[in-house]
C-alpha cells in the first residue's frame, strides 16, 4: 500500500525576517523548480519500492513491505531546518544542506526484513547510498528507532540527468507505532511534555524492540516448521 503525506506549497506565504519582497519572490519561484525535480526523484523512488513490493507479493507470496508513505518537504520545514543549521535560506542551500526534501518510509514487518531491504537498495545500480545511519542498532537518546538511508536517484529532464537525494526510513509496523506517539505526545499534545514522560518512553521504546524481536524469532520457528515438513510433503506425493 503506498500513502502519499500531501503537503502544499504556500509560496504567497513566503515572509522571511530580514528579507525584502523581492528575495522573497525569487525564493517562491525557485521552489517550484525545487518542488518539480524533488517530486519526479520521489516518483522514481516510488516506483522502484513499489516494483519490488509488486515482485515479492507475486513471487513469494510475502512481502517484506508492509506500506510505504512518501512526502515533500514542507516550504516551512526546509526554512527551519536551514535557520537550525546557520545557513541562509536560499535555493543553492536547499540543494547544498537540505538532503531529506524528498522521503520515503517503508514499513516492514519483521526487522530482518529492514536489513533485506537495506541490500537490495545498496547494491541497487541505479541509486547510490551516499549516507548510512542505522538507529536501530544505536538509538537515539530519545529511545527512537529506524535505518536511515540518503540515495541518490537519477531524474531526467531536458537540460539531462540530474542526481537528486531521497531519504529512506525503513522500520517495522511497532517502531512506527512508538515513533508516532512519541511525536504526537512531545509535540502536538496539549499537555506539558517532562523528563519523566521522556524516561518512560524510552522504556516503551525498549519494550517495542523486545516485541519485534520475539515476532521474529516467532517467524523463523514457523518457517523453520514449514521447511522441515516441505520434503515430507513431497516425498507423500510421490
Amino acid at each position: 500500500m503506498m500513502v502519499e503525506k500531501i503537503n502544499q506549497l504556500s509560496l504567497h506565504n513566503i515572509h522571511l525576517p530580514g528579507s525584502t519582497p523581492q528575495k522573497e519572490t525569487e525564493l517562491a519561484q525557485g521552489m517550484v523548480r525545487v518542488n518539480h525535480l524533488y517530486r519526479s526523484a520521489l516518483k522514481i523512488a516510488v516506483a522502484q519500492m513499489e516494483i519490488l513490493d509488486e515482485e515479492f507479493a507475486t513471487l513469494n507470496d510475502r512481502s517484506p513491505i508492509h506500506h510505504i508513505e512518501y512526502r515533500i518537504k514542507t516550504l516551512d520545514s526546509i526554512v527551519e531546518k536551514l535557520q537550525r543549521r546557520g545557513h541562509e535560506v536560499t535555493i543553492d542551500n536547499i540543494y547544498a544542506y537540505v538532503q531529506d526534501v524528498a522521503g520515503i518510509r517503508i514499513i516492514c514487518n519483521y526487522l530482518d526484513d529492514i536489513y533485506y531491504l537495506r541490500s537490495l537498495l545498496t547494491r541497487n545500480e541505479s541509486f547510490r547510498v551516499i549516507q548510512e545511519v542505522d538507529y536501530i542498532k544505536t538509538p537515539k537518546p530519545s529511545g527512537y528507532r529506524s535505518l536511515h538511508l540518503i540515495v541518490e536517484v537519477p531524474i531526467v529532464i531536458s537540460e539531462g540527468t540530474l542526481h537528486l537525494p531521497v531519504e529512506i526510513q525503513l522500520r517495522t509496523i511497532a517502531m512506527d507505532m512508538w515513533a508516532s506517539l512519541e511525536h504526537e505526545l512531545r509535540y502536538k499534545s496539549s499537555r506539558a511534555f517532562s523528563d519523566a514522560d521522556a524516561k518512560r518512553l524510552r522504556l516503551c521504546s525498549e519494550a517495542v524492540f523486545e516485541v519485534d524481536r520475539e515476532m521474529q524469532n516467532i517467524y523463523k520457528g514457523k518457517q523453520a516448521e514449514y521447511e522441515e515438513q516441505e520434503p515430507a510433503g513431497e516425498d507423500a506425493k510421490e
